[in-house]
């Protein structure tokens, strides 16, 4: 029987917070959803720890655009769910999902809130849920999910090493506006924290602006990794 949903999960040296995901996952799974992981080339224990917890396990070359295209191409599911491995989902989260995927949208993403304490990264994932739900463009930390068909028809996502979710979420706006779930997925707040708050918005503002201007990704992908060491 075809599932209704392929779970894809993108990781490389995750092996710290794969666990919990894979925990917060498994009720959906039993249900009947695919849970397909996709390690880019982890050096750390992190297949190890998703044998027995996922449904396949598969190695590609390192890159979030190409791990999540190998896992959609052998995903079963009617939707394909992009979830990054330092999220977690609790199960308001997975209710609101399987409602809004009996409707059959097209495509739609989640509210996001980031780990950490303090009103600075509270307002920074509000910011983020809010400027979603005005553009209609989605990022990686906010789980798009996607009917299968619609993305093997557009092409999947686009093999670039920055924005590659922006990228999808604007070829499938012109399809159709994303479905909103308000339950927030939590995400790591990790890199903020690490490389510093404003100074990692003040980043991201800037790469985006390039971007939507017509900057090649590969430039910026160097400028996103040389900004992001402390």
């Amino acid at each position: 029987m075809t599932p209704l949903l392929s779970v894809i999960v993108p990781a490389r040296d995750e092996a710290q917070v794969l666990p919990p995901l894979l925990a917060d996952l498994a009720p959906l799974r039993a249900t009947g959803a695919e849970l397909i992981l996709v390690d880019g080339g982890s050096q750390d224990a992190t297949c190890d720890l998703a044998k027995g917890g996922v449904d396949q396990l598969l190695r590609s070359a390192p890159g979030r655009a190409l791990q999540m295209n190998a896992g959609a191409a052998v995903a079963r599911g009617d939707y394909l769910w992009f979830v990054h491995a330092d999220t977690r989902i609790d199960a308001a989260a997975i209710r609101s999902l399987l409602d809004a995927l009996s409707r059959r949208p097209l495509w739609g993403r989640f509210d996001v809130r980031l780990s950490g304490s303090g009103l600075a990264l509270r307002l920074i994932g509000a910011m983020i849920s809010l400027r979603s739900r005005l553009t209609g463009v989605a990022t990686g930390d906010q789980g798009i999910f996607v009917a299968r068909e619609a993305f093997e028809r557009l092409g999947g996502y686009a093999e670039m090493p920055l924005m590659e979710d922006l990228e999808l979420s604007r070829r499938l706006k012109r399809l159709a506006r994303p479905r909103c779930l308000r339950p927030a997925l939590l995400t790591s707040s990790r890199r903020w924290e690490r490389h510093g708050i404003w100074r990692t918005v003040l980043l991201m503002w800037r790469l985006r602006l390039a971007y939507y201007c017509g900057a090649n990704p590969d430039q910026l992908a160097r400028v996103y990794h040389r900004g992001s060491r402390p």
